[in-house]
């Protein structure tokens, strides 16, 4: 259950969540900096208004840096496009020829699709996010491999989705995480920080000091590489909610 409604604080729009949940959370989410706030079913307006208060700076902090992050723009699938993998940005070159569809890196320097004539838009760029999870799926097993042991957790299942708010998630009953399909274009070095990030939340679930001092163990450069995957650009998104 989940009812929804909007508040204004300090200026700031707030949208309010209630659900059947313990904990209140609060979250600023792209492209344009959205608040959102969930709370237990039973929690006062006030409440909800204290809290956002007490996070004010931060709030605004994070709307900047949103606005301030660079994206792409849309992409079209056409040769001559730039493309990330892996944190390395590559240029597209469509050939058209009659086989099965294909991607590979070619020089270092260019991302080769091969497609059948007349394919649209939409299944090249099909074809492309197949390849990103595949790329991302061939990852995944190598590093539980090294942190299953390290953390002291094992995961029950590891998936890939498209998620429009968060890079990874973790469901804590079932020992399953989620990584987000974006992180197939970031530096190998993020996608570790995630799968980390999300494998300590076996052991904590809120981002509280023990979950710190847990990152800090495991991962001590973890704040390096969550400033770096901030900083990296912003995929394009036709952006609902």
């Amino acid at each position: 259950m989940a009812t929804d409604h909007h508040i204004e604080v300090s200026g700031i729009p707030v949208d309010v969540v209630r659900k059947d949940i313990k904990n209140l959370h609060l979250a600023v989410y792209p492209p344009h900096g959205r608040v959102r706030v969930a709370v237990p079913l039973r929690t006062r307006d006030e409440t909800v208004r204290l809290a956002v208060i007490s996070r004010l700076g931060w709030i605004r902090r994070q709307q900047n840096a949103l606005k301030h992050q660079e994206r792409q723009s849309r992409r079209e699938m056409i040769t001559g496009e730039s493309h990330f993998v892996q944190g390395r940005r590559y240029r597209l070159s469509v050939v058209e020829e009659d086989t099965p569809p294909s991607i590979a890196i070619r020089n270092g320097r260019t991302l080769e699709m091969r497609v059948r004539p007349d394919t649209k838009e939409d299944k090249r760029r099909d074809v492309l996010q197949h390849w990103y999870r595949q790329l991302l799926r061939g990852q995944i097993p190598e590093l539980l491999a090294k942190w299953e042991p390290i953390v002291g957790v094992e995961v029950a299942h590891c998936g890939i989705k498209r998620m429009k708010t968060r890079w990874g998630t973790c469901n804590i009953e079932a020992k399953r995480i989620w990584l987000n399909l974006e992180l197939a274009k970031k530096p190998p070095a993020c996608l570790e920080y995630i799968l980390v990030h999300e494998m300590v939340h076996l052991l904590e679930r809120h981002h509280n000091e023990r979950f710190r001092a847990h990152m800090d163990q495991f991962l001590p450069q973890w704040r390096t590489h969550r400033e770096e995957l901030n900083r990296a650009p912003l995929a394009h998104e036709d952006w609902h909610y």
